[in-house]
C-alpha cells in the first residue's frame, strides 16, 4: 500500500470477544505494519474474556487477591508494558484499541488521550451518562466513582493499548485490585447508573463512527 493510500483511510475492527493475549499480539503486529505505513490507521474494539492487567508503572500495581485465587476465579492476570497500573476486562466492557500514527492523525501524546477520553464521553452521553475528566486522573469518572480507565503505549510514534469503558459487565472483578492504584475508588457502569442494559452491538457501531470521526482525515 503506497503511503498517500495509508494516511486516506482508517480500518475499523470489531474483534468480538477476545482472549487478552490473543489481542496484544495482533495490536503487537499492528504496531509494526503501521510503523512501516504497511497498513493504515487501525482501531481494534473488543471486549475481553475476565483478565486482570498489571501495567508498567509497578507502584500502581496493586492486587488484592493471590495469583493462585485469581485462577480458583476464572480470571487470567497478564503483564504489560503499557502506562498506569491494574485494570480489569471482562465481557461487557468495551475495549478500544487504536493504532494510529499520531503524526498523521495531528496529535502529540496529551491531546491524543484527551481524544480517545472524548469519544466515550459522547458516546457515554448518548447512553444518559455524564462523565468527566479529572485532572491528574486518567480515565473517566461519574462523580467520585470511575466508569473508563486509559492506558497506552508509543512505539517510534505509533500507539496501541487504549481506553476501557464498562458498559453491563460484573464489576465484582475489580474486588480484586485496587483500580489503576488509586485507593478507595469505585467503579461503575452504564449499567450501574442508568438501570438499562444497553446494547453491546449498538455501543460498538457507535464507537466505529466515533473513532472514525476523529481519527479518520476529516480530522485533519
Amino acid at each position: 500500500m503506497q503511503k498517500a493510500q495509508v494516511e486516506s483511510v482508517i480500518e475499523v475492527i470489531d474483534g468480538g470477544l477476545m482472549g487478552y493475549a490473543e489481542a496484544l499480539a495482533l495490536q503487537t503486529d499492528l504496531c509494526l505494519k503501521r510503523q512501516t505505513n504497511e497498513i493504515a490507521n487501525t482501531v481494534l474494539i473488543v471486549e475481553h474474556p475476565a483478565v486482570i492487567t498489571l501495567g508498567a508503572r509497578k507502584s500502581e500495581n496493586k492486587l488484592l487477591a493471590t495469583p493462585e485465587q485469581l485462577a480458583q476465579a476464572g480470571v487470567t492476570l497478564a503483564q504489560v508494558g503499557r502506562g498506569g497500573g491494574t485494570t480489569a476486562h471482562n465481557p461487557g466492557q468495551v475495549v478500544v484499541y487504536p493504532v494510529l500514527k499520531l503524526k498523521s492523525v495531528q496529535m502529540g501524546v496529551s491531546e491524543y488521550v484527551r481524544a480517545l477520553e472524548g469519544i466515550d464521553i459522547e458516546l457515554l452521553d448518548g447512553l444518559g451518562v455524564e462523565a468527566e475528566r479529572k485532572k491528574g486522573l486518567p480515565g473517566l469518572w461519574v462523580g467520585e466513582k470511575k466508569i473508563a480507565s486509559v492506558g497506552v503505549q508509543i512505539k517510534k510514534w505509533v500507539t496501541f493499548h487504549g481506553i476501557a469503558l464498562n458498559i453491563c459487565n460484573d464489576l465484582s472483578i475489580f474486588k480484586y485490585i485496587v483500580p489503576c492504584g488509586l485507593d478507595g475508588v469505585k467503579m461503575t457502569s452504564v449499567l450501574e447508573e442508568t438501570g438499562k442494559r444497553a446494547d453491546m452491538a449498538q455501543v460498538k457501531r457507535q464507537l466505529h463512527k466515533l473513532c472514525k470521526e476523529v481519527f479518520g482525515p476529516k480530522a485533519k
